[in-house]
């Protein structure tokens, strides 16, 4: 996980390479990466989709997903990160902590995931290893613990030194990287390699006391024991083991290997999973044991022109078996797994079961949404789901013939059935389809693919901003339905509170109505109905956005209450009372982290101040300026051709969704 072009696929391929799943290197920038297999990510050098891959090194399976770093495809990062064991942070030797970076650390920290961080690209100009130890320490509030010395820097990047055997290595180039030799350390290394090594003992001896004996007294300490202290504090979260190298020249990728075996955690070595039982609705707990029952989530889905619905799944407990019926706990339905493929990019290779730890394609699930959880009915119990950020920018698309309207509102749902953050709705007053996503690299991605993969003909409007509806009072409204329908009567009457909630709170409904008042599957109705009109919006047809709705009271007559009747009365009194509970527009307003040149600096903040930015602060750095700003979405359409003008192509910008504020009025 990293920020864009930290080097994340570059290190992928090393690792393929080295662990003999690939016969040669495939290099991003000549567009061959094993990894980076689809056709745009290849044309475009970025890696779109995260790619999940098997290997082999020193006798143990490693299960490698090569994530995207670009924050349009941020879905992809989380849904990886919920699904791992452990992470490579991979920090660029120049550009140190970058914006993406700090978003992928953090999200990992939400999901409790031990790291260990690779400072990359030290043989390019401007590398500083130890400017980018002092970001990891001051920007993500970690606690790195220096395992390499790098040996020089920029073109004199020579090797690296390890601390815990105490020997330089240096790789070999007519190999490729794959052998590397051991020597000495050399004289003038030895002050600096003392230094370090007491840093790193001084860290560690905190948590062992035995460790703390070695070094008291003076006596040689066994690497194997450096190397268990090290591992029992990476899995708690409490350092992060810092190596380095410079992927692109076959330097300091086997130590990287050895380190994830070292020190990351295995499956069963994590603490057990929380989970929620689908009947009792208690918190469960489950072992991460290949003897337990079959829990798998499925964490993303891939259309398949032949196979149909590819479901990836990380296995957490027991075993799955190909061929065999599972219970899709979160649909309540049986499914049947019609083959089991262990994924390699785009290739697979067909496997008859995969037990806990595992990651695997199941093919056959026909209702498996993202997020779902697979075991068996003896044993219902749902793993937690992943939260994924609104889409905030929105274009309408329309088919080159009319014919083709159809096939481009299935292709279409196919791309949004395997993008949780991309959505598609069509406007009721225009017949326009619109599309969602998080960015405009997003959107430009997805209509690529329905041209070229799906081969439909498209064209696509001007970037448009989705706002969102919201109300600035309180307000209570009665609500009285009666219609007759094919004879019979329907009639229902409801009083809805509605309120604004606090920014970023989410949308809340609840019933202050007892079940003896009013039937069970009646509340339900009114509650389908008010979460149906929240996507709906108040006036502008907008998603409403932070608002609470109470069910204050209601009406039941035996005979004329039906569900249709308290669902249409909900809608209608949800719309009529936050017409009168002064809606609001709002505006997605972006956190913008602009770098550019030093001499380009002053162009750079006035150009943000009049697109209505607002600048929080600036990062001196060696090479570059790092400029933190908020901006609304409205304003920074084409920015990334106005900043390329103004730093002679120089500068560069990363652009993620803040908060929803209200729009000013003209």
């Amino acid at each position: 996980m990293a920020h864009i072009d930290a080097g994340k696929t570059t290190t992928t391929e090393r690792i393929l390479f080295y662990t003999g799943k690939s016969h040669r290197i495939g290099e991003v920038d000549n567009g061959e990466a094993t990894m980076d297999w689809m056709a745009q990510e290849q044309n475009r050098g970025i890696t779109i989709t995260s790619a999940a891959t098997t290997c082999f090194w020193r006798d143990h399976q490693i299960n490698i997903i090569d994530t995207p770093g670009h924050v349009d495809f941020t879905a992809e990062v989380e849904r990886s990160l919920r699904v791992l064991d452990g992470a490579i942070a991979i920090f660029c030797a120049v550009g140190g902590v970058e914006p993406q970076s700090e978003t992928v650390w953090h999200q990992a920290d939400a999901y409790e995931i031990p790291r260990i961080a690779y400072v990359n690209k030290m043989d390019r100009i401007g590398a500083d290893f130890y400017a980018v130890l002092d970001e990891i320490r001051e920007k993500l509030g970690a606690n790195p613990v220096v395992i390499q010395l790098p040996i020089g820097r920029e073109s004199e990047f020579t090797g690296t030194i390890d601390l815990l055997s105490l020997q330089e290595l240096h790789w070999d180039v007519e190999s490729f990287g794959a052998k590397y030799e051991l020597a000495d350390i050399q004289e003038k290394h030895q002050e600096l390699v003392a230094t370090w090594r007491e840093r790193l003992l001084d860290e560690l001896t905190a948590h062992s006391d035995e460790l703390t004996e070695y070094v008291l007294e003076g006596k040689e300490i066994p690497v194997e024991l450096l190397n268990n202290v090290i591992r029992e504090q990476t899995v708690n979260r409490n350092i992060v083991p810092v190596f380095c190298g410079a992927s692109l020249r076959n330097a300091g990728v086997q130590p990287l290997l050895d380190a994830v075996i070292n020190y990351l955690p295995a499956p069963e070595e994590l603490p057990p999973i929380h989970g929620t039982h689908a009947k009792k609705e208690n918190n469960v707990e489950v072992e991460r044991s290949v003897d337990g029952q079959p829990l798998a989530l499925v964490f993303k889905i891939q259309s398949d022109r032949e196979a149909g619905d590819l479901s990836f799944i990380r296995v957490y407990s027991g075993t799955i078996k190909a061929g065999t019926a599972v219970y899709n706990i979160a649909k309540k339905k049986r499914e049947r797994i019609h083959r089991l493929l262990r994924p390699h990019a785009n290739r697979t290779e067909q496997v008859d079961s995969v037990s806990a730890g595992d990651i695997a394609v199941a093919v056959g699930l026909k209702l498996a949404q993202t997020g779902d959880t697979i075991g068996s009915e003896g044993f219902p119990v749902l793993l937690e789901k992943m939260h994924f950020p609104e889409p905030v920018i929105s274009v309408a698309i329309e088919p080159n013939t009319l014919s083709q309207r159809e096939r481009l509102k299935e292709v279409l749902s196919v791309l949004a059935k395997e993008d949780p953050t991309f959505t598609t709705k069509e406007d009721q007053e225009t017949g326009e389809l619109i599309i969602s996503g998080m960015g405009e690299l997003h959107l430009d991605v997805l209509r690529t693919r329905i041209i070229d993969d799906f081969n439909v003909g498209a064209r696509v409007g001007n970037p448009q901003v989705t706002y969102r509806e919201s109300i600035s009072k309180e307000h209570e409204h009665t609500e009285k339905f009666h219609r007759m329908l094919a004879g019979k009567e329907n009639s229902a009457e409801l009083t809805l509170r509605v309120a604004p909630l606090s920014r970023g709170t989410g949308n809340q409904f609840s019933s202050n109505v007892s079940k003896s008042d009013l039937p069970e599957n009646l509340i339900e109705a009114v509650e389908r109905s008010i979460r149906g009109a929240f996507s709906a919006g108040i006036v502008y047809g907008y998603p409403a956005f932070d608002v609470g709705v109470i069910l204050v009271k209601a009406s039941y007559n035996e005979q004329t209450s039906t569900e249709f009747a308290f669902e249409a009365a909900a809608s209608l009194g949800f719309d009529n009372a936050c017409r009168d509970a002064d809606p609001i527009l709002l505006e997605p307003i972006m956190k913008v982290d602009v770098m550019c040149p030093k001499e380009f600096l002053g162009d750079v903040i006035s150009g943000i101040t009049m697109r209505g930015g607002v600048v929080h602060g600036v990062d001196s750095r060696p090479a570059m300026e790092h400029i933190t700003t908020e901006a609304p979405l409205r304003n920074m359409f084409g920015y990334s051709t106005a900043l390329r003008s103004i730093t002679q192509g120089r500068g560069n910008y990363a652009m993620e969704f803040s908060h929803f504020s209200k729009k000013p009025e003209k």
